[in-house]
């Protein structure tokens, strides 16, 4: 199966429990010293639009209700200059979106003591705990999830014994109609950008994608501005796409962000409705680093709990990846920034190397 090769990926890099478990956030009431960051890098800038001192990009708004010719060029203006773009009229319906946000605060809810009856497995992937790329940092994000590839059900079971079923058709539901979505996007991204058609449905179909989905919540935190919600990252994926609830947290960093030509991190303000849309590696890979890839991180700034419901739309593990436009896809003549990889192996890349992994695929 799939969902197998991907948590046998993963599944190398056997953590251990210290790494897993996340911290009983309702436990304490001041931030323990394994949580605490040092001020995070890149210049914080005032912005009085922002309304606390944080400095909010523009990130494009897209309306997905227009024709699509229209949204693709958008869309690839968006991936080429921000690496993110919030989708609106996307046809998800506002009630789907509620009932997955009100199923991941029924979950995170529980009782830290329920919670560890899904733990994950030191080298697995679905189930709670921290994120994987947790153990890369020495100190630890104030954030607990919940990885969720093929069924939830197993998990669930061990949530909810007697009451899992409808936690289940929410997840499956918003599983199916996202998978639809992200396709339909990298598609149309795609084939704005002139990738050959048979390029496309290569990387693509069905039979060489799939998706894996994350619950995160962000609990109130007795000094947020000493904690980090989430580490800056990039995903390994060709897009993700989150849908935020209403309450902000996640910031890109951006060159054109910062003041005097330098870069800094602004704030991706959640959009009634609206689904963030971030280019992962990779995409940034098979475009040749025509798209951005999208570095982020949560940030925690408002007093109450924060949950998001990311959806990783990736290619399969033994999918080999290279530049399209060196390959046939769209483009003659154009010089190739990385060399071919499988997803297996940059996974592996990625754990030996979380900041340097696309100077490890470099020509």
């Amino acid at each position: 199966m799939i969902t197998t090769a991907l948590s046998e990926a993963f599944g190398q890099y056997t953590l251990k429990p210290h790494q897993i478990v996340p911290l009983d956030f309702h436990s304490v009431d001041t931030l323990p010293e394994t949580h605490v960051w040092p001020p995070p890098p890149g210049p914080e800038l005032e912005n009085t639009a922002a309304g606390d001192g944080q400095l909010v990009f523009p990130v494009p708004v897209i309306d997905f209700s227009v024709p699509e010719d229209s949204a693709g060029k958008l869309m690839v203006e968006a991936c080429e200059t921000w690496g993110v773009f919030q989708l609106v009229n996307h046809g998800i319906p506002l009630e789907i979106l509620a009932a997955v946000e009100a199923q991941t605060k029924r979950l995170f809810a529980l009782p830290a003591s329920r919670k560890l009856e899904a733990l994950r497995s030191p080298n697995g992937v679905n189930g709670y705990g921290q994120a994987r790329f947790a153990s890369l940092f020495d100190k630890n994000m104030w954030n607990e999830g919940f990885t969720i590839m093929g069924s939830p059900a197993d998990h669930a079971r061990k949530l909810w014994p007697d009451d899992y079923q409808g936690f289940c058709d929410v997840i499956e539901d918003y599983q199916k109609r996202m998978r639809e979505l992200a396709a339909r996007l990298l598609g149309l991204i795609l084939r704005s950008a002139n990738t050959a058609e048979q390029e496309i449905r290569r990387i693509s179909s069905p039979s060489a994608t799939m998706t894996t989905l994350q619950l995160n919540s962000y609990p109130p935190c007795p000094d947020p501005t000493r904690a980090m919600g989430m580490a800056p990252h990039t995903d390994t994926s060709f897009l993700t796409l989150l849908y935020q609830g209403g309450v902000k947290g996640l910031q890109i960093f951006s060159d054109r962000g910062g003041g005097g030509g330098g870069g800094g991190w602004g704030m991706v303000d959640p959009v009634d409705g609206g689904i963030t849309v971030n280019v992962g590696d990779l995409l940034h890979v098979v475009s040749n680093a025509r798209f951005h890839t999208a570095r982020h991180r949560v940030v925690l700034r408002e007093a109450r709990q924060r949950v998001s419901v990311g959806l990783f739309f990736v290619p399969t593990p033994d999918c080999i990846l290279s530049p399209l436009a060196c390959g046939g896809g769209g483009g003659e003549g154009e010089v190739c920034r990385y060399r071919a990889v499988s997803v297996k192996e940059y996974i592996g890349l990625k754990y030996k190397g979380f900041e340097t992994v696309l100077s490890a695929i470099t020509k």
